[in-house]
């Protein structure tokens, strides 16, 4: 290979797959690379998946690096698709052996977000915190497990947001840095299903769903995943206890001495199926619903008041227009109060107490 043929391919290297986050030389979909005496690269790469909607963009980021690289006068390329034994090899390359990729053996800190009541702004805080801790550079996942009220595409501003299938993987749409799945991702307009749809299923359904989330998607090595748990102790909760005992809670709770008894049950579940509660956030602070609901659960779950956020218009409108507002109004109070949450939780170190680190004795 001449010299001028290796930088090209050194600067492949630099083209990630804006779906897997991986270069597409490590995902073998650079299939061949020429440079003739002339300095005319010719350039082969295989897609994953036939209709790829990250195909234009892999193919312009793939003639812009190729074009950059100093003596290349052009560039030639031919874009082709994985056949299916290509596919298996990388998807089972990329999931491992592993069958719960965020069991108690994984590096990425868990945390299931939960409340005692709807209506306490769960999936808001849950969001926020997400795109916030994206924005500190962590590599965020974000699960919308609230299959019955699922809102965190409409709150992240992606509705018509769908995953793609390379094989049995999934790979989830990406908002604000954050990778994000959610049940309202997977209902067919075509059927007349929509945001505004109901999911009727019952236990064995829910857990099913949430394994699947938690398995054949594909989220890549994650600093953080996030769990948006339906509000109370029901049948979701139980599930990401079992499947997911490793995970810390987020109690999320309003001033009101109604909405924080019933906050301090979900917590007491979590507790009961061996999970760590994390801390307590005290949302809609202020005069018009009050104070001191926050410190009460977190006082009843010894657990920190992580914050407490005050009651925001902003804060609401971003939600309602799918704009975070940790990114569009930082300047707003609760948006500091949520930033500075996500700055203690982004300086948690991955936790590697207790773990094999595979290395033996000389």
């Amino acid at each position: 290979m001449s010299d001028l043929t290796e930088r090209v391919a050194r600067a492949l290297a630099g083209v990630q797959d804006p779906e897997i986050r991986r270069p597409i030389t490590e995902l073998d979909m650079v299939e061949s690379v020429a440079v003739d005496a002339s300095g005319q690269a010719s350039v082969a790469i295989r897609l994953t998946i036939v209709g790829c909607p990250a195909a234009d963009r892999i193919e312009a980021d793939v003639r812009a690096a190729v074009t950059a690289v100093p003596g290349v006068t052009g560039v030639e390329l031919a874009v082709g698709v994985m056949s299916p034994q290509e596919r298996k090899a990388l998807t089972e390359r990329l999931r491992g052996t592993r069958t719960m990729p965020f069991g108690p053996e994984s590096l990425t800190r868990v945390y299931a977000v939960t409340s005692g009541k709807g209506g306490v702004g769960k999936s808001t805080m849950t969001a926020n915190l997400a795109v916030a801790l994206a924005a500190q550079g962590l590599r965020v996942g974000l699960v919308d497990a609230d299959v019955h009220g699922f809102s965190i595409p409409g709150i992240l501003g992606i509705t018509g947001a769908r995953p793609t299938r390379v094989g049995e993987m999934i790979l989830p749409p990406v908002a604000f840095g954050v990778k994000v799945v959610s049940i309202g991702m997977f209902l067919d307009p075509e059927r007349g299903q929509g945001p505004s749809s109901a999911v009727a299923w019952r236990g064995p359904m829910l857990h099913r769903t949430i394994q699947q989330f938690l398995t054949d998607v594909y989220f890549g090595d994650l600093d953080v995943l996030l769990l948006d748990l339906p509000p109370g102790t029901g049948d979701v909760a139980i599930s990401v206890g079992q499947l997911l005992p490793n995970a810390e809670v987020l109690v999320v709770t309003t001033p009101q001495a109604a909405a924080a008894e019933v906050a301090v049950r979900s917590g007491a579940l979590a507790a009961q199926t061996g999970q760590k509660i994390y801390g307590v956030i005290e949302n809609m602070s202020g005069e018009l619903f009050g104070t001191g609901g926050g410190a009460q659960v977190a006082t009843a779950l010894d657990a920190p008041l992580l914050g407490a956020i005050p009651l925001s218009v902003p804060l609401r409108v971003g939600g309602d227009e799918g704009s975070p507002i940790v990114l569009s109004r930082p300047e707003d109070p609760a948006a500091e109060v949520i930033a500075g949450i996500a700055a203690a939780m982004a300086s948690r170190p991955r936790n590697l107490a207790g773990r094999s680190l595979g290395l033996r004795p000389a």
